[in-house]
Order: structure tokens, then sequence, then C-alpha cells
């Protein structure tokens, strides 16, 4: 029995003097640097990165608002030393077609805003207080989506504003409307006219109110 404990000390003093096994780092390896997040700058004009409006169709106007907002990136990418570093390997030929190229885009796209500008300005906006029975009323309005109007957040506004049912709703000519209930036509022309939250951007000789009457037999 003794020789038995010798033998279980000696196991157990054999097992302590094993070494542990350690991990070391590579010796010699820095560690990785840490990068700052890149900064980007979007165009106010196209929305792009200021780097991609080249490949808009309004450079001009992105140009003019770069220059004016962040003059160091202007000078970055379209002072004479960039433009020429940049197209110093085209030849004439090439060169001369791509300013076509970006007239033609720029004359394109400035066509079709003036277009849209000239649409919008002769789009009206109709507040038409309905009679229904019992001296009850609805106010339908029209035409606030030709200025960018989103009806169902100017629905909702209304519905905030007077304490009401407000919803977008089709008329009979199958056109989207706002209908509150309620007559309150010239309180929204007072909104209208006072640009207050989103109803914003719309000229007030664009607005009319026109009065429905339910009509008796």
């Amino acid at each position: 029995m003794p020789a038995k404990k010798n033998r279980d000390k000696g196991d157990k003093s054999a097992t302590a003097a094993d070494p542990i096994p350690t991990t070391s780092e590579p010796e010699g390896i820095p560690p990785p640097e840490s990068r700052p997040p890149v900064q980007v700058l979007y165009c106010g004009v196209c929305t792009f990165p200021v780097e991609y409006c080249e490949f808009g169709s309004s450079l001009t106007r992105c140009k003019e608002w770069l220059q004016e907002h962040d003059l160091e990136r202007f000078n970055k990418y379209y002072s004479e030393e960039a433009l020429h570093a940049k197209i110093g390997t085209l030849s004439l030929e090439a060169q001369s077609k791509l300013e076509q190229d970006t007239a033609k885009k720029e004359a394109k796209a400035e066509a079709k805003a003036d277009a849209a500008l000239k649409k919008k300005m002769a789009s009206q906006v109709t507040i038409k207080r309905i009679e229904r029975n019992k001296r009850k009323h609805v106010t339908s309005v029209h035409g606030l989506e030709a200025f960018g109007i989103d009806l169902k957040k100017a629905a909702k506004q209304f519905a905030s504003k007077f304490a009401t049912g407000a919803s977008v709703t089709k008329n009979p000519q199958g056109q989207e409307e706002i209908v509150v209930q309620g007559d309150v036509s010239d309180e929204i022309f007072e909104m209208i006219e006072g640009e207050v939250g989103i109803l914003k951007g719309i000229p007030a000789d664009n607005v009319e109110i026109v009065e429905e009457k339910t009509k008796k037999n």
C-alpha cells in the first residue's frame, strides 16, 4: 500500500512539472493600422457624390454648387490642372466629342427642367367646399401633387391641424384628392399661402376656392 502512494505522488509531481504550452504573437509584424471613415460629399444639384457629377446631366450647375460649398474639392476635380491631367491623354477629336456630348446632356436636362417648371406654374390647386345634408360640409383639395406635395402627408397634416378626419380618395374623374371633414376651405387656403408644414412652393395665384352645393329635387 505505501508503495502505491509513493507512485501516485510521483505521478502528480511529474504532471505538475509538465510545461503549459503558450501562444505568442509573431515578432516583427506591426498591428494593422486603423483607417478613418471616408467622408463623402453629395452634390446638392444631382445628389451624386461630387466626384461622379460628370456622369449626370447637370455638370455646369454641379460645378457651380461645388465651387460655392467646397472650393478645395472643386479645385481638385475641375481646376485647369485637373482637367488637363484628365483629358491630356485624349486626342483632340475625342476631347471635342466629349465637350459636345456634355453640352447636349446639359441642354437636354435644362429643357426638361424648364418644361417641368412651366407645367408646375400652370397647375391649379382647387379647394372645394362641398355641401352635404343638414348644413354639413366636407372640403376637398385637388392639385397639390403637381407641386411635389405628398398627399398622404398633407392629409395627415390637415387631420392634425383641424382635429378631424382627412383622407386621400379618388374623385369621379379618377384623380386623387384630399377630403377633409368640415368646412375648412378658407383655413386650408391660409395654410397654403403661409407655406405651413409641407405646403411649400405653391403660388397663392394658383389656388382657387369653389363651392359645390347639393342639388335639391
